[in-house]
């Protein structure tokens, strides 16, 4: 089990833990809430030891496995596939111990090391990865391209299966889900829901940590307290627990007013002066319980929109892409005033793409988009946060935005402004460099607010934000008065915010008639069509075939054309009649050596005589060889097959 006991941890002059206790069981999954800067990723450096504890003892097994997401960038030109497997630490020892063997040509070593290679599951190794990274949305053309190639939040998907595919004794997760879209999302859920080891999770994303954790450890002011159940059961058990701790501290002040009374009274009076000394020390004796402080929730409002043209905006076959890559094409609709549309849609299908086409940050490929007059556009883009120029601080971004954008604005009127943003005192002017991330996102929000805009166009606003601004971002456009256009990966808000969605996919925009239950389901469907029709052979290359509702019936081919087509694959049939062959003595060979190599194994593993270890490590290295080569021709007369057929 991981024990804290008493445990501070200074960061600077910052104790983020305080005198914090805690006990997790083997296997449970945990969420870790707090507010952003509480101090959760310290508690998880904490754990994995890149920082050590100031006072107090912290207990993690010494035989456990750890994982976490690594958050720097990787930079390589390893395929995508080989990434994630190096996450498997014990698959990676194993290699590493039969190369040294084969270089020593020790057949004890050898055999030592087919075994434990056995024991990792290296035969379906590169099958689990694969299908970890088919889980977070890569496709198979992408499975083997080199890290280097993809962008920084796919990166960031390739480290996260890096860290699923570690046969971990205990995962830690911070922020899983950031770069993920809804089906990779759900998918992910589902396979933690499945990992055996114990779950540290933190997260901002309310239905995320509702489905996964079991358990919930609120890091709140240096201390840490446990609660049984996810995160809506925490929210439920804190709300009863702060009510009974206020009434306790209610009820203690009458009783400390009351001993003080007494006190007062008689502490002159000499027939009374034992009496009144007993109360004194009684006083001093009781445990002082502390009033019920929180940190004020934040809360904030748009402001009344100036005016509210309607229609907003109108798409005439309007198509969207980059350079000369049509993304979203045929795109015919209009925006109205007051509309919620939530923008569903898998990665890369041209969400972002569409948002930044209606916000102006890009031109469109074709068509046309109509304004209507007096529109005016708040957008927070996914990238939003790293525009901000890092070495100014809130008030010089707040000062150029009333001069630059409008409207305009005093100083003092702007600093109190960001006041309502939490930017209060010298946090004005504090580099933007040195802010967490959600106080940069906060900052953004703030610059948004000011500009008064009458159509929001939010890019994953949420990313950055912690749960209580989340909440308060919800609370705030549902007042909005203007109309919002809302990509996100966060359920409730989309549950909250929106009361229709458009769903972008295979190049089109069209609504989607349903809610985000139905959209679930819609994607586990699209997830069994994609394995039914990855498992199919592949078809000759021609346009896809439409729905067979509307597809004409072919005319009857002639007796001249059965015939010709009949002769075309009975010489197909015989030109690849020995290279099948082949493969079918390929594949008695290859099943010989399977079982040759199990049974090798189970000697290893029942007990064989020293004598005879160094010689079944000899062979095992020598059926390894075989097996590789073989597999190595089967694939070569499949090829050759393949292009025979067409």
């Amino acid at each position: 089990m991981i024990t804290l006991r008493d445990v501070t941890l200074r960061r600077g002059t910052k104790v983020v833990l305080d005198g914090a206790s805690a006990t997790l069981q083997p296997g449970e999954k945990v969420g870790l809430v707090g507010r952003n800067g509480a101090g959760k990723s310290s508690l998880f450096a904490l754990l994995t030891h890149r920082l050590s504890n100031d006072r107090g003892e912290v207990e993690v097994p010494r035989h456990w496995m750890r994982a976490e997401v690594a958050q720097h960038m990787p930079e390589t030109d390893d395929g995508a596939t080989d990434f994630v497997l190096e996450g498997d630490v014990r698959l990676q020892a194993a290699k590493a111990a039969l190369a040294a063997a084969e270089a020593a040509n020790d057949g004890h070593a050898m055999a030592e090391a087919h075994a434990a290679l056995s024991d990792a599951g290296a035969f379906d190794a590169r099958a689990r990865a694969q299908t970890l990274l088919m889980g977070l949305g890569f496709r198979i053309e992408q499975l083997d391209a080199p890290v280097n190639s993809f962008s920084g939040g796919w990166r960031m998907r390739l480290q996260l299966a890096r860290a699923l595919m570690c046969p971990a004794d205990l995962m830690l997760l911070d922020e899983p889900t950031n770069h993920l879209d809804l089906d990779a999302l759900v998918w992910l859920e589902a396979w933690l829901q499945r990992f055996e080891g114990t779950l540290i999770v933190i997260s901002h994303d309310r239905e995320f940590l509702d489905a996964i954790t079991k358990v919930t450890l609120h890091l709140d002011e240096g201390k840490l307290v446990r609660y049984g159940g996810n995160y809506s059961s925490f929210e439920t058990q804190r709300a009863e627990r702060m009510v009974l701790q206020q009434a306790a501290f209610e009820k203690q002040q009458e009783k400390m007013a009351h001993l003080q009374k007494f006190i007062d009274r008689f502490k002159a009076k000499a027939s009374k002066a034992k009496q009144a000394q007993s109360r004194v020390k009684a006083l001093e004796r009781m445990e002082k319980l502390a009033p019920v402080l929180t940190a004020a929730d934040f809360d904030f409002e748009f402001r009344e929109p100036v005016s509210l043209p309607n229609p907003m905006l109108m798409f005439d076959e309007l198509s969207a892409g980059y350079g000369d890559k049509v993304i979203v094409r045929g795109v015919d609709r209009s925006v109205l005033a007051g509309q919620r549309i939530g923008i569903l849609g898998a990665n890369g299908q041209g969400k972002s793409t569409l948002v930044k086409t209606i916000a102006g940050a890009q031109p469109p490929l074709a068509g046309r988009m109509t304004q209507g007059k007096g529109l005016s556009i708040g957008y927070f883009a996914q990238q939003e946060l790293d525009v901000l120029r890092l070495d100014e601080g809130p008030l010089e971004h707040m000062v150029r935005l009333a001069k630059d954008v409008g409207p305009p604005g005093r100083e003092q009127e702007l600093r109190d402004f960001l006041g309502q943003f939490r930017f209060t005192g010298d946090m004005v002017t504090q580099q933007v460099g040195s802010l967490s991330g959600g106080e940069k996102a906060r900052l953004v929000l703030a610059m948004l607010v000011w500009q008064r805009p009458n159509l929001l166009l939010l890019d994953e606003p949420t990313n950055h934000l912690d749960l209580n601004t989340r909440e308060a971002l919800s609370m705030a456009l549902n007042e909005f008065e203007g109309t919002v256009m809302l990509v996100s990966h966060d359920r409730a808000l989309l549950r909250e915010v929106c009361d229709e969605f458009w769903l972008v996919a295979d190049g089109v925009v069209k609504p989607f008639d349903g809610d985000l239950d139905d959209y679930q389901r819609w994607l586990l469907d699209q997830s069994r069509e994609a394995s039914r029709a990855a498992r199919k052979p592949a078809a000759a290359p021609g346009p896809a075939p439409a729905p067979a509702a509307v597809v004409a019936a072919a005319p009857p081919a002639s007796r001249e054309d059965r015939k010709a087509a009949g002769q075309a694959r009975a010489k197909r049939s015989e030109l690849t009649r020995p290279l099948r062959r082949e493969m079918e003595q390929i594949d008695k060979q290859m099943g010989v050596l399977a079982e040759e190599k199990a049974a090798l194994e189970q000697q290893l593993a029942d007990g064989a005589a020293a004598s005879a270890i160094a010689e079944i490590g000899r062979r095992l290295k020598a059926i390894g060889d075989e097996l590789e080569a073989a597999e190595m021709r089967w694939l070569e007369l499949g090829e050759q097959i393949e292009a025979m057929s067409v």
